[in-house]
């Protein structure tokens, strides 16, 4: 039985690097991550995805139109057919407002072999079938321990999350910003909390990447990222469902430059709801400030491109050697024969704040 799911940094190389030099080597990304749906329930503090430069300044994420039914399975299996990427992460708004949608697309993806993270705030309860999906793994939300989180969060409160993760396993992802590390000991308490959870099977931490010019309460100043670096080590070191190793902490403190310099950001194609507008430079759009970025993606992928093989060739520098090789060999876009998306509708169905129901 496949699982898309790598577990550990040595199945990691095994199931992502030789798969995935194939596709750059051809001149394409290997991995895919699509804003589903424009719509969501929440309006969380220092949410990038909402924030005005999120798509360049010209646009905005409620600005655009975007699909829903037959329309948007269509749409989003031609980006999947055109790109043929080995891992596909959908997030929104709140992906689980298209769940009818994506209770015909996620078996498709898994029958394609593809893997999917879906990115949830759990705000409503996630079908018991999907755990039977070998390539998904979901991961949620979660904001802190219940009292931060459900000011934040809401209707996403915890009572929610627990209620809908039942049956499920699930990763737990918290970012960290500044008011979460004004208290000792509390991403302990996070860690210990959903350490006791069984439905979770991993918990994962970001810290919080801000935008140039961003003066939010939710920025770490650089004494806030050294503490809670400080005590990620320890947590990780304590609660064995905490998956951050040293090699990631250390990407987390010495962050890569640009977005030139990000394995993850260079090997991701990011698009937002009309399944058109590229995410640029990275997944969190805008202009990130790379020197305090906290992206777990970015910093993975940074830890696995120091790697030396051999103990001599940092594996960063073969891909991006690769990538140069297959930029030069990229055909032509909108050739004959490739999968063309059809334009957005004006207009798409919203959320209806019934019980956390899509309208």
């Amino acid at each position: 039985m496949w699982r898309g799911v790598p577990e550990g940094e040595d199945e990691l190389r095994k199931w992502d690097i030789l798969p995935a030099w194939g596709r750059i080597l051809s001149g394409g990304k290997p991995l895919l991550s699509i804003e589903i749906t424009k719509e969501c329930p929440l309006r969380c503090p220092g949410c990038y995805a909402y924030d005005p430069g999120h798509l360049g300044g010209l646009t905005t994420l409620r600005q655009l139109a975007d699909y829903k039914g037959e329309s948007l399975v269509d749409g989003l299996m031609a980006l999947v057919r055109r790109y043929r990427p080995l891992h596909v992460s959908i997030v929104g708004g709140e992906p689980l407002v298209r769940y009818r949608e994506l209770d015909i697309l996620l078996p498709k993806l898994d029958q394609m072999r593809v893997a999917v993270q879906l990115v949830t705030s759990a705000v409503r309860p996630i079908p018991s079938h999907w755990s039977k999906l070998n390539g998904l793994y979901v991961v949620i939300s979660v904001d802190g321990l219940p009292p931060e989180h459900d000011r934040r969060r809401s209707p996403a409160t915890y009572e929610r999350i627990l209620n809908h993760i039942q049956g499920h396993s699930v990763i737990v992802h918290c970012t960290i910003t500044r008011p979460l590390v004004q208290r000792a000991g509390y991403l302990h308490e996070f860690a210990e909390l959903w350490s006791n959870r069984a439905e979770a099977r991993k918990i994962w931490f970001s810290l919080y990447t801000p935008q140039d010019g961003d003066t939010s309460e939710e920025r770490l100043t650089p004494a806030d990222r050294t503490h809670a670096i400080d005590e990620l080590r320890a947590v990780a070191a304590r609660f064995k469902k905490v998956d951050l190793p040293e090699a990631m902490l250390q990407a987390y403190a010495r962050p890569p430059a640009s977005p030139s310099e990000c394995l993850f950001a260079q090997l991701t194609a990011s698009f937002s709801a009309d399944l058109r507008t590229e995410i640029t430079p990275c997944q969190f759009g805008g202009d990130p400030v790379c020197s305090e970025c906290g992206c777990l993606a970015s910093a993975g992928f940074a830890s696995l491109g120091r790697y030396k093989l051999a103990g001599l060739v940092p594996i960063s520098s073969l891909f991006f050697l690769s990538k140069n090789i297959g930029e030069r060999r990229k055909k032509k876009p909108h050739q004959v024969g490739e999968p063309q998306i059809s334009p957005a509708p004006s207009a798409s169905g919203g959320w209806d704040g019934r019980d956390g129901q899509a309208a």
